[in-house]
Parts: structure tokens; C-alpha cells; sequence
């Protein structure tokens, strides 16, 4: 049976790369989909999330839209890092779809208690919208199977503050709910974080899109090249390959532009792929809390790894990974994925 799945995403390139990779999985259900406000605004995450289930010419799946705001500090977002609409250079028309009459908050409650034991929870953007949930329903670090978490950074320099990893320095307060109820998770359900440590290691290249564009039959070859200019965009026949490297290609060219090279950390895609299978990561237990006053240090998520503070460990946190691996998976389901959607010699992929 596919695994069931609660997104919750603030999309964002590398969300929507996540979100696609779910929707090439035949291991993968989605319930229903929240939508945060982080990368953008939330109307625009949820207008890319409605666009991207379009594109991939999925079925029925529930788009919900969560809070406009943190739960204590104003919005602020990373238009910089994602381009203005949050998904680089794609371009994805309006959506007909429509959004759900219910919040993303009474959509992660309702799914849980309908699915209790079987649904996994995913947060690759912000916690509000979960900590919001946690709010009407306490149980549900006890009703949901799994939750993996995209964000902090442990022992490890912050992509945001020195010390503070974007997601949970758009909304701490939520991130601190999120991890204090989750101390009464079963130990064999405890959330398993993927922070900086690990999915900075997760670089996606040039050649991993050529090789994406391949594996769907796209052409003419896919190449990106670090000395191209700004302006050029993706020929690639296949239209999911095309909207994919031009989001991935501004993400690049961030990185290029903050001295970390012309890659792009494949975060959210890869929290993804430990929704369905955990055993792709090695994990340690640890006792997480969020640092909520410090001058210099606040959204910094803490670890005590040694019991220091006499506290059950209430996360796992992925240590250890195989990045190649990884890249294989994503580039065989979605490479596969978008030739059955557009095969290479029909009307569609132009």
C-alpha cells in the first residue's frame, strides 16, 4: 500500500521539487496539502502548489491554505533565494483548480484523526501551520505515524543568522511547539529532523538535470552552464523537465552568488524521500528546543545529544546519508515520471 502523506510546504524551488518527486512515487498517497507562508507569500504558495498538480496532471488532491503570518513576529520572506513568485524562473499559468474551504491547520487535524497510525506528516517550510494544528488537537503527535521535518542546524552554521537554519527563523515560537509536543511521541515515532548538517550535503548539479531531462526522453540535451547569461532558458521538449531546470537554474545561480558554487540544495526533496523510506538516513536521538530570547542566537535549535538536561530525546536527527543514492532515486522517478506525462513524440512535449 502507498504511505500515506500530510504535506505541509512554503513552495518554493526546492518544495516544488518535492512536491513532484511525491507525485512520481507510486510508494506515496497525498492526503492533502498545506500551504505556509515562508518562501512567499502563502496565497502565492498555494497558487504554485495548485500549479504544480496541474502540471503533473495529477488527480483531486486537497490544497489547504494556512496562516498569512507567524504566529508572533511579522513575515519576512525570501523572494532573493526563490524569485519573486517562489519558484525561480518557471512560469506556471493560473490554476482552476480549487483551494480548499477548510485551514491548513483543520486539514492536518482532520486528516490525522480520519488516518490515525497511518498518515506521515512532512514540513518542508515554516512549523505554523502544525503548531496551529497542535493547538485544536494535541493527540497528534500520537495519531500521526511519522513526521520528518525539514529545518534547524546542529552544531552547524545557519543559512539564515549565524546559527539559524530559514525555516525555523521564520517562525520560532512555532517551531518550539512543535518539538515540545512531540516529547510525547512513542519513541518508535519520534519526528526525524533533516537539518543543514545533512541536506547541504544533497547538491544538485548541472548534470543531474542533463541527466533528469535524459532519463524523460526530453530534447534537444539539456545543458546548463555556470557562463550562461541570466536570460536563457530551458528548450527542453518535455514541459515538466522545462519548468524543473528553470526553477532549479535560478537556485543555482543563487548559490553561484553566495560563493557556495553553481549547485543547488536539494533540501526538501530530500525530506521527501525520508518520508517514504527512513532508512535512507542513519539517525541520532537527541532532546531539541528552540532558543527563543537570545540576542544572537534566536531560532537556534539546540540539540543534547548527552542527556544533559535530563529530558527524553524527542526527535531523531539524520546524520548520515548516500547523496548519490539519492540523486539516482529522484532523477529515476521524476526523470520517468515526466516521459509518461509527455511522452517524447506527442503533441504536448513541444
Amino acid at each position: 500500500m502507498p504511505q500515506r502523506v500530510i504535506v505541509d510546504v512554503d513552495t518554493g524551488i526546492d518544495d516544488s521539487l518535492a512536491l513532484v518527486f511525491l507525485l512520481a512515487s507510486p510508494d506515496a498517497e497525498i492526503l492533502g496539502i498545506a500551504s505556509t507562508a515562508g518562501n512567499v507569500g502563502v496565497d502565492r504558495v498555494a497558487a504554485n502548489n495548485l500549479g504544480w498538480l496541474d502540471l503533473c496532471r495529477a488527480p483531486d488532491i486537497e490544497v489547504a491554505v494556512g496562516s498569512t503570518l507567524p504566529l508572533v513576529i511579522p513575515l519576512v520572506t525570501t523572494e532573493d533565494t526563490h524569485g519573486p513568485h517562489g519558484i525561480g524562473y518557471a512560469e506556471l499559468p493560473p490554476s482552476a483548480r480549487p483551494l480548499s474551504t477548510r485551514s491548513a491547520s483543520d486539514m492536518w487535524v482532520d486528516l490525522a484523526r480520519k488516518h490515525p497510525g497511518d498518515a506521515v506528516g512532512l514540513v518542508t517550510g515554516p512549523l505554523t501551520n502544525l503548531a496551529l494544528a497542535l493547538r485544536k488537537e494535541p493527540a497528534l503527535p500520537q495519531l500521526l505515524k511519522r513526521l520528518v521535518i525539514m529545518g534547524g542546524a546542529f552544531n552547524y552554521a545557519g543559512n539564515t543568522k549565524p546559527t539559524t537554519e530559514w525555516n525555523i527563523s521564520v517562525d520560532p515560537e512555532a517551531a518550539k511547539i512543535v518539538f515540545d509536543a512531540f516529547s510525547a511521541a512513542p519513541a518508535d515515532r519520534r519526528p526525524i529532523v533533516c537539518s543543514l548538517d545533512i541536506t547541504e550535503t544533497i547538491e544538485m548539479k548541472s548534470e543531474h538535470l542533463e541527466r533528469l531531462a535524459r532519463r524523460a526522453g526530453s530534447v534537444p540535451a539539456e545543458t546548463i552552464s555556470v557562463d550562461e547569461d541570466a536570460t536563457v532558458r530551458s528548450r527542453a521538449s518535455n514541459p515538466l523537465i522545462r519548468q524543473l531546470s528553470d526553477a532549479v537554474r535560478f537556485y543555482m545561480e543563487f548559490h553561484r552568488d553566495h560563493d557556495q558554487g553553481f549547485l543547488s540544495h536539494m533540501h526538501d526533496p530530500f525530506a521527501a524521500a525520508v518520508a517514504l523510506d527512513p532508512s535512507l538516513v542513519r539517525t541520532k536521538p537527541a532532546t531539541v528546543d528552540v532558543e527563543l530570547t537570545g540576542t544572537l542566537t534566536r531560532g537556534m535549535t539546540v540539540a543534547d545529544l548527552a542527556g544533559m538536561w535530563g529530558r527524553e530525546p524527542n526527535v531523531d536527527i539524520a546524520s548520515q546519508t548516500d547523496p548519490a543514492a539519492f540523486f539516482d532515486l529522484l532523477i529515476e522517478r521524476v526523470g520517468s515520471f515526466a516521459g509518461e506525462l509527455y511522452p517524447p513524440n506527442s503533441e504536448d512535449a513541444s
